[in-house]
């Protein structure tokens, strides 16, 4: 068949390689007109790793995953450690090793695997007349498949086709989860935190994070609860950060000193989407943030995008009643789970972020001396009902 795919990122590149594989013509096209990711790193944890290895990228992956062997968190004040355990449980229940990776070098090594690559191009109507779909795009030009893979990220406008918003039904919103990120990428330093470590400073319902990534890096971000729509002046480099983490320990302020706002600094307002489960119509189908735009607070995002990916694959591959049946159970298989991790991550946002500040204190209450136990079995319950994992999960 012919695939178009409409959407470069993480999810839609994964899908074209992945289809590629069983070998259909696979056509991407992105509005993006080279390679500049939102957001300078992302967790890849045992469930979206075992995808990237099932399409052939497994070497390739690990040398751009930084080493996080540890866990911990501090108090954001004072610098305390409040507790410290090793992350090896989950390599051993899930049966393969997560990995922190740059968004940048994760997206290059993908698209540089798709065969058909369109950038530049904008897809602005769709028309699916039962045998053929066909995209149109801003400038006009258009183009034809057997169907459509619409990767198209959170503000998707191919869901508004899926669902019938385009025709005048009800618009699926995205809700905002009361917090903003920054994020990006500095140079490692033990001053900061152990190079083989995730640490995470917090107090106040913020946070500040780093993560080891490949060359020696660090891939930070910070949360500060505030409204949504606030100014975002570049201009103002990293005086927010410096403003909102002000008295913090001194492994912050070394942080705060190490990023270079023209280099690596991302704002990100942080926005979800309620769980539905209208994914397909006809033969266009949704995947990625165009199907479940989740909060990064498990960090499944991604994660959850390589899992449409696969499970795509394995439905066209298996399935033969026709194009919109496959499409049909690709769906049914993808999105009570996607709704759940949805929805997971939610709550953990409203446990950290100091919605509810008795909540927040008595979360940071239960990490001091905390052994870990409890942590690993909420990250490993994540990676579990992978359909990845194809009935074998933890041991």
């Amino acid at each position: 068949m012919r695939i178009i795919v409409i959407g470069a990122g993480v999810g839609g590149a994964s899908a074209a390689i992945a289809l590629q594989r069983l070998g259909h013509e696979v056509v991407v096209h992105d509005r993006m007109r080279e390679n500049r990711p939102v957001g300078a790193a992302l967790s890849l944890w045992s469930n979206g790793v075992k995808v990237l290895n099932w399409l052939g990228l497994g070497d390739e992956v690990a040398a751009l995953g930084g080493r996080m062997e540890d866990m911990a968190y501090l108090d954001g004040r004072t610098g305390e450690e409040l507790c410290a355990f090793s992350l090896a449980p989950v390599t051993e229940q899930t049966g393969q090793r997560p990995y922190p990776v740059a968004r940048a070098d994760l997206q290059r090594l993908l698209m540089e695997r798709v065969e058909h690559l369109h950038l530049g191009h904008e897809m602005v109507a769709i028309d699916d007349d039962g045998e053929r779909v066909t995209v149109t795009f801003a400038d006009g030009s258009t183009d034809t498949g057997d169907l459509l893979i619409a990767a198209d990220g959170a503000r998707s406008r191919a869901r508004d086709h899926v669902t019938g918003a385009a025709e005048g039904g009800p618009r699926i919103e995205r809700t905002y989860s009361g917090y903003t990120n920054f994020n990006g990428l500095v140079a490692a330093d033990p001053a900061i935190g152990p190079a083989d470590r995730w640490t995470t400073y917090v107090a106040d319902g913020k946070r500040a994070a780093v993560m080891p990534v490949a060359d020696g890096r660090f891939y930070f971000w910070f949360d500060v609860p505030q409204p949504a729509g606030l100014p975002d002046e570049r201009t103002d480099g990293k005086a927010p950060l410096e403003e909102a983490f002000a008295d913090w320990a001194p492994g912050v302020k070394t942080l705060l000193a190490a990023i270079d706002p023209e280099r690596s600094l991302n704002r990100v307002e942080i926005w979800d989407i309620d769980p539905f489960h209208t994914w397909t119509r006809g033969r266009v189908a949704l995947l990625g943030d165009a199907a479940h735009n989740t909060a990064p607070d498990i960090g499944q995002g991604a994660c959850l995008a390589l899992e449409d990916s696969f499970a795509l694959a394995i439905s066209l591959a298996t399935n033969t009643v026709s194009v919109e049946d496959s499409l049909r159970r690709y769906a049914a298989s993808r999105s009570e789970r996607a709704g759940d991790l949805v929805l997971r991550a939610r709550a953990r946002g409203e446990e950290t972020h100091g919605y509810d500040p008795a909540t927040t204190a008595a979360w940071y209450e239960s990490l001091r001396g905390n052994d870990g136990a409890g942590i690993i079995r909420g990250i490993v319950g994540n990676i579990t009902g992978s359909p990845v994992n194809l009935g074998v999960g933890v041991l």
